[in-house]
């Protein structure tokens, strides 16, 4: 991750995209070519919970959850109208957009493309989504746009302890508008799966490291050790889910495609609305940036684990949830640019 200013990002983000697109095939080629591995994979499941997909997605989510220092939320009241702007965007505006633009694409723009059931696991997907505001790749496009890191994390930490309250609310809400079934109790169940229980750990890992080595070893030096750990989780993630997928991408090349366009469309729209809504508060641009961000991103780490655990790993809801994995990279990149290209908007002096 990068440490000082854009040059120092890891190999790993600066070609993400690379590494999904490979990762994906991998997926494919296993499910076309050796379909003995899913087959086995598929087994060990645990009232709708992929055990080895779990695995994983805790490894992913762990080290995002060991940087929320929950102390630094009381500083959010010195500069509030980020937080508020941001709050809003989040879970007043973006799970609704996405579930109205999914639904307007799959059900009437690619209406004839799509058959109805597969198009409402789409929608499902996307919602999905839309309901999970970034948590953890934030960081870097905070620092790609010289966020404020503390007022960052600030604006993560708020955004998980709301997660808890109404992810699973939103969802079922919106699934249950797009006649889609939902098990409540799997849903809460993934819930408190990947997001409190990795939470709880980190808090307690966190002061118990600190306590003993410091701060200073604990954000230098400890954290760190977590990164190439993470990058394997999300591979291997991607690795294994596609290779549940290979057979509906093999038939249905198209459907990438499909997918991505109301993923791409709300992602800008969310982006634009907080970036304008930022300059409208007068927000200074290194708070400005990273809220857009938060909104525009989503926790899609949180996003397949509950998609896998309601719909599996060879639903199109989880297709939906991974296309926006590989959606995410390129178009948050080239509105990293475009924030960094504008700083001077936010100079109100």
């Amino acid at each position: 991750m990068e440490k000082t200013g854009n040059k120092d990002i890891s190999l790993f983000e600066r070609y993400l995209t690379v590494w999904v697109l490979l990762c994906m095939a991998i997926g494919v080629m296993i499910g076309q070519f050796v379909p003995q591995i899913p087959d086995l994979l598929s087994r060990f499941e645990y009232y709708q919970v992929s055990v080895p997909t779990a695995i994983l997605i805790w490894i992913m989510i762990f080290p995002m959850m060991l940087k929320i220092d929950f102390a630094s939320l009381l500083n959010a009241t010195k500069k509030p109208k980020g937080l508020f702007l941001t709050t809003t965007v989040n879970w007043l505006i973006k799970p609704f957009t996405m579930f109205f633009i999914a639904s307007f694409f799959f059900l009437f723009v690619f209406g004839g493309l799509i058959e109805n059931e597969l198009a409402r696991e789409y929608i499902a997907g996307a919602v999905l989504l839309g309901a999970a505001p970034c948590t953890a790749m934030v960081f870097v496009w905070s620092k790609l746009t010289n966020g404020d890191p503390a007022y960052t994390l600030v604006q993560v930490s708020v955004n998980d302890i709301i997660i808890l309250v109404l992810f699973a609310p939103i969802v079922a809400v919106l699934l249950g508008v797009g006649n889609v079934s939902v098990p409540w109790n799997t849903l809460l169940l993934s819930t408190v799966l990947f997001v409190v229980v990795p939470l709880l750990m980190g808090i307690l890992i966190r002061k118990f490291v600190v306590k003993k080595q410091g701060i200073t070893y604990f954000e230098k030096t400890f954290i760190s050790k977590f990164d190439r750990v993470t990058m394997a989780g999300l591979l291997l993630t991607l690795i294994i889910i596609f290779s549940f997928q290979g057979e509906r991408i093999v038939q249905n090349p198209v459907h990438i495609l499909l997918i991505s366009v109301p993923l791409i469309i709300q992602t800008l729209f969310i982006f634009s609305i907080t970036y304008f809504g930022a300059y409208a508060c007068k927000l200074p641009y290194n708070i400005a940036a990273p809220s857009a961000m938060i909104g525009a991103s989503n926790f899609f780490e949180l996003s397949v684990a509950v998609a896998i655990s309601l719909f599996g790993l060879n639903s199109g809801a989880t297709l939906a949830t991974v296309v926006g994995v590989l959606v995410e990279v390129p178009v948050m990149l080239m509105l990293v640019k475009v924030a960094n290209s504008t700083q001077a908007w936010f100079d109100f002096k």
